[in-house]
């Protein structure tokens, strides 16, 4: 979502630097899943200008299913090795891209995506989903976003008790 009015900083280290205070006040003493990245993604959707989905997806049988969220209505299911947040689980790792049209096998559940961001969240070595931002700037993450959310998921491996997620997908 495009905001006219931001009362957040400006600078990205600061931004990132408040938003995950607030996050571990809002995570102290809580730990259901659900609850807690329902919390994130609409502190994140209130925080982060220039964009247009934020969620995450929680694996589920092998595969990912959508989480709490904020933005227009998502795909449910996305198969390991599919689209940006399927790679990004197959891959174990942050995902970054500047141009979801040229990113192969893009799942596209909002034509006005052009950018994407996706972090896996891990219980242990296990990943249990993923953090997963929508912008449709083009290139909108840069490496500031990236380092800024990958602290956001690290508070929520943290604070998140996941014995109710299903483990069953094997990232080697």
């Amino acid at each position: 979502m495009l905001k006219d009015t931001h009362d957040y900083p400006e600078d990205r280290a600061q931004l990132y630097c408040l938003l995950q205070k607030e996050l571990l006040a809002l995570v102290e003493g809580v730990p259901q899943p659900i609850p807690n990245l329902a919390n994130a993604s609409a502190l994140l959707w209130q925080g982060l200008e220039n964009i247009n989905w934020v969620g995450f997806y929680l694996m589920d049988g092998g595969r990912l299913l959508l989480g709490p969220f904020q933005g227009k209505p998502a795909c449910v299911y996305i198969p390991v090795g599919k689209g940006v947040c399927g790679t990004a689980v197959k891959e174990n790792r942050t995902l970054r891209v500047d141009d979801v049209h040229e990113f192969p096998g893009h799942i596209a559940c909002d034509a006005a995506s052009n950018s994407e961001i996706v972090i896996p969240i891990r219980d242990g070595a296990t990943i249990v989903g993923v953090l997963d931002i929508d912008s449709p700037l083009p290139a909108r993450f840069d490496s500031e976003d990236q380092k800024g959310l990958e602290g956001i998921v690290r508070i929520l491996e943290q604070a998140c008790v996941w014995v109710n997620v299903n483990q069953d997908h094997d990232t080697r």
